[in-house]
């Protein structure tokens, strides 16, 4: 039995107190480490930075020496049948894979907290927490198992093992909270800082989301669920766990009394909590073979991140219509900001998906000013390699299978057991369903930078597909009309720009655009054009003067030198992605039948 006690000491100093008990044999020497990374978010994050003050005694109380071994592990000898550490942890990160402690909150994943004591890991490991200083009304939020509690859940907490101690992330503080069940299991959620918002209406709206994910696997493994949300002023993300997920949202995206439509935010807070809720099955269940032997002191490398992220994309968005929370329109309206995005990524021409899940490591999780001409998301491409793989199932089984099939068979194969997937699992797995070989689907799309024939496939989806110029800086795309014609495009310097300290700063220069091929760089402080100061105010007016292909003198600033060179100014590029849904009238039978069952609740 390992023991932890954890006491929330100063939130002045944003510092934990942890207490760690190691039943051992005398003369027995123990390493402890700490995670560098948490699962969920491929980066070395060296949470052991945040460690202060680490001793050790013996249950006699006669200090031991702790032997460095590197920059996240020691070593302790025992001289009786118990070592004692205790040490004090740093919390001030405000995000979902950390750690954070204040007067308004405290939130922890056990990451960052709970040295690991290696060759004890398989062992049960004890939770004692303890209030500390902290207010009265603060309550305790977690799915980790309670043994012992008071009725705020202060009090002593039970694992299986070290690996299942740290994937029950905490949130303490005063909550508003709603639930629903699905399939007959709780589901709750806390929201900090969100006491205004309707929250009955989000329970109401994500209730049959999860339930259309629960029946497309056939099964819900857990007995519990909560959904963790800190609400702000303009944050986005989360984070999985077996049964559980932290989420951070704009406070503006979530519902408010009195308003009946779904607005764009709350769409986007609704896909969100999709996502995660996906990866129950996909990733914490259903995951590689390479991360589910991490011991997570190192990166863990894999081809398969498109897959386990990308595929969860795919559904993220898709559940949501399935499961009539939105209509088709609004599906499309969704889809085709990330089909732009995609499209204005010229990295996908250099780097495939599974090259960039095997350097999320070093490249996705640290982009540079050139990563868009250099990387490819295997979150957002991995979504439409996804989309092509449901067409591919679809179309050469007749319709018999669909991504709903491969996805069941991951979940009985591997997910039900726990048992990796291999490098190649989805392929073969792939390839059995259908009894022929899909090696040219993943050569092309997976493995290689083809294009991808978006419009082909969503074209068998019912679903039209109109590339256009952006009309302005803020046009990602849209759901429109089939016969609406588009506004003219605006000139584009092929740069993306920002505000910084009065001036306008090129932040990133686009593969051949206007910019790269007349020499500005990243960095950059631009000055004029064509004489006149520009701000990102102004920046498209002065572009959309001259007419394309006419040259305008941009001045700027390098390394504090002033510099002026002559710019081709061209129409933004044909990136920008319109969808719409093809009239029934116009679609063969098949291709309606495979729309309405490509959109169509699993459930019904």
């Amino acid at each position: 039995m390992i023991n932890y006690a954890l006491s929330l000491a100063d939130p002045n100093a944003h510092e934990f107190e942890v207490r760690m008990a190691i039943d051992v044999n005398p003369g027995d020497s123990v390493q402890l480490t700490l995670p560098a990374w948490i699962p969920g978010s491929y980066m070395i994050r060296d949470f052991a930075r945040n460690l202060h003050d680490v001793r050790a005694c013996s249950a006699g109380a006669e200090e031991l020496p702790l032997a460095r071994l590197d920059k996240q592990s020691w070593e302790v000898c025992a001289v009786d049948q118990q070592i004692l550490v205790s040490y004090r942890v740093y919390a001030f990160e405000e995000s979902v894979r950390a750690a954070y402690f204040d007067n308004t909150r405290a939130y922890f994943n056990g990451t960052s907290l709970f040295l690991r004591a290696v060759g004890h890991e398989d062992e049960p490991h004890q939770l004692q927490l303890q209030p500390g200083v902290v207010p009265e009304g603060w309550q305790v939020a977690t799915t980790l198992l309670e043994k012992a509690t008071d009725s705020r859940g202060f009090g002593s907490y039970q694992a299986a093992d070290y690996f299942q101690l740290i994937d029950h992330p905490f949130e303490i503080g005063e909550h508003s909270s709603t639930g629903f069940e699905v399939q007959g299991r709780p589901h709750r959620m806390v929201f900090v800082d969100a006491s205004d918002a309707d929250l009955a209406r989000v329970a109401c709206d994500l209730a049959p989301i999860c339930a259309e994910h629960a029946a497309m696997f056939g099964a819900l493994p857990i007995e519990q669920y909560l959904f963790m949300t800190l609400a702000t002023a303009n944050g986005y993300g989360g984070l999985e766990h077996r049964d559980s997920t932290s989420l951070v949202c704009k406070r503006a995206d979530l519902p408010y009394p009195n308003t009946d439509k779904i607005s764009k935010g709350y769409r986007t807070f609704l896909a969100l909590c999709s996502h995660e809720y996906f990866h129950l099955w996909n990733v914490k269940r259903i995951r590689p073979q390479v991360l589910a032997a991490s011991r997570l002191s190192e990166e863990a490398h894999t081809e398969l991140l498109w897959a386990f992220e990308g595929i969860t994309s795919y559904y993220d968005e898709l559940a949501l219509v399935r499961a009539s929370v939105i209509e088709p329109s609004e599906y499309l309206d969704m889809l085709a900001p990330s089909l732009t995005r995609y499209f204005r990524n010229h990295g996908r021409h250099r780097q495939s998906v599974a090259e960039s899940s095997f350097d999320a490591w070093t490249k996705f999780y640290k982009q540079d000013e050139n990563a868009p001409n250099a990387i490819v998301s295997y979150y957002n491409k991995g979504s439409f390699v996804a989309l092509g793989l449901d067409h591919l199932l679809r179309s050469r089984s007749n319709d018999r299978l669909s991504l709903d099939d491969l996805m069941r068979a991951l979940w009985q194969r591997h997910g039900v057991n726990d048992t990796g997937v291999p490098e190649r699992g989805i392929e073969k797995l792939a390839a059995e369903l259908l009894a022929e070989s899909v090696d040219d689907f993943f050569q092309a799309y997976v493995y290689g930078t083809e294009e991808l024939p978006l419009q082909q496939w969503l074209g068998d989806f019912g679903v039209g597909l109109r590339l256009r110029g952006a009309v302005n800086a803020d046009d990602m795309g849209a759901a429109v009309e089939a016969d609406k014609q588009p506004e003219r495009a605006s000139n584009s310097l092929g740069a993306r720009t920002s505000a910084a300290d009065g001036w306008l700063k090129i932040d990133q220069v686009l593969q051949d655009g206007p910019a790269m091929l007349a020499g500005l760089a990243a960095g950059d402080l631009l000055v004029a054009l064509d004489g006149e100061r520009c701000t990102a105010a102004n920046l498209a007016e002065l572009l959309n003067r001259p007419l394309p292909g006419q040259e305008i003198e941009v001045v700027y600033f390098r390394r504090d030198r002033l510099q002026h060179t002559l710019v081709t100014v061209r129409a933004a590029e044909a990136d920008t992605c319109d969808l719409y849904l093809i009239e029934e009238a116009q679609l063969d039978t098949a291709t309606l039948n495979r729309r309405r069952d490509w959109l169509s609740s699993v459930r019904g």
